[in-house]
């Protein structure tokens, strides 16, 4: 995407969390005082306001790439796009290469399970629709106990699949679903949420499905018509309550990380009109949030560095915007890549206050 492109030096795509996860370096900008400050993650309540409220997203990352094979031989892998799946007999995904409508695949192993998995009934471009030949329930199974965790391409860890489902996951996710990590979240840990307790920070959670849209170029027609790919999202209604009233009070509403953000300003209206049903607000956003734009709920925003020409570092932009920034995210960047900061899913994080 024009406008959203630089220069990265290879090293500094990470390719392993820091440990501890809050040993993160975190790179703060004050808008208002136009400073820029480099500190650790564990150290971040120092830098929130007192008596604000932290929005987390609960998703779980799910192992949703399996590697099958077709009846008479070639392997494929295939990551199922469980965020947009609905439990029924037909769900989504993206194999890595080429395969035809009517081919039926099963699991690859030292001996193969005869046993058909899913049969291609359709594809667009990259994205093919497959029928589950299986129970539901075993084919949910299945991808838990042999699925590989879905990291992204540029991610070539040596973490193995037992590590990686611990590493490539928040402490505090709960709703399995995703197949990308909020990434600004995995640098938490109990010694963070107690010093944030300490200074009088509320926690809401909220959910985001993260889906295969995460690390995509934004393409024209996208920005365009303003539309992401659909993700889900909930809010329930005691989530809603406290940023509603928090909002009203003039306390300062923290966003981690852009799927957090998303979720937050595609409903913002149901939320600050306070007509959240008891069971809570379900919808699918397909928000696409870039410069102009009114920022609804979130005032601070705690997020990773981004891949070029993605909407989450359009999102980024238009945040700095709407705050009046005086550095651009280019200059920040290239501030972030001077110091050395490590970027992307794995890298380091960002506060904008």
């Amino acid at each position: 995407m024009e406008g959203y492109d630089y220069k990265l030096p290879k090293e500094l795509v990470a390719q392993a969390p820091a440990e501890p996860r809050d040993a993160a370096r975190l790179f703060v900008y004050d808008t208002r005082a136009d400073r820029v400050t480099l500190d650790i993650f564990a150290n971040l309540a120092k830098y929130l306001p007192v008596d604000s409220v932290l929005v987390l997203n609960d998703t779980k990352v799910v192992p949703a790439r399996l590697e099958l094979e077709k009846r008479l031989g070639g392997k494929v892998r295939i990551l199922f796009l469980f965020n947009e799946w609905n439990g029924g007999a037909t769900i989504q995904g993206l194999p890595d290469r080429m395969i035809r409508v009517g081919d039926a695949l099963r699991l690859v192993g030292p001996k193969p399970d005869e046993r058909l998995l899913v049969e291609v009934l359709s594809h667009k471009n990259e994205e093919y629709t497959f029928k589950i030949l299986v129970p539901v329930e075993e084919f949910r199974k299945t991808c838990a106990e042999q699925g590989r965790t879905p990291l992204p391409p540029y991610i070539h860890s040596d973490l193995n699949e037992t590590e990686l489902r611990e590493r490539y996951q928040t402490e505090f996710a709960e709703k399995p679903a995703s197949v990308a990590a909020p990434t600004a979240s995995l640098h938490f840990t109990r010694g963070v949420f107690k010093a944030l307790t300490e200074k009088g920070i509320e926690r809401a959670h909220v959910t985001l499905h993260v889906g295969r849209g995460t690390f995509s170029p934004v393409t024209d027609a996208m920005k365009s018509v303003g539309l992401l790919h659909g993700e889900p999202i909930e809010v329930s209604a005691k989530a809603a309550r406290l940023i509603r009233e928090a909002k009203q009070s003039g306390r300062t509403i923290i966003a981690a990380g852009t799927t957090a953000t998303r979720l937050l300003e595609a409903a913002a209206s149901h939320i600050l009109a306070g007509d959240i049903p008891d069971d809570g607000y379900r919808d699918e956003t397909q928000l696409f949030i870039q410069p102009p734009y009114d920022f609804k709920i979130v005032d601070v925003l705690i997020t990773n560095f981004h891949l070029p020409g993605t909407s989450l570092l359009v999102l980024l932009d238009a945040f700095l915007r709407d705050k009046g920034a005086k550095q651009s995210w280019h200059k920040l960047y290239r501030h972030a890549i001077a110091e050395k900061f490590r970027f992307y899913s794995f890298g380091d994080a960002m506060l904008i206050i």
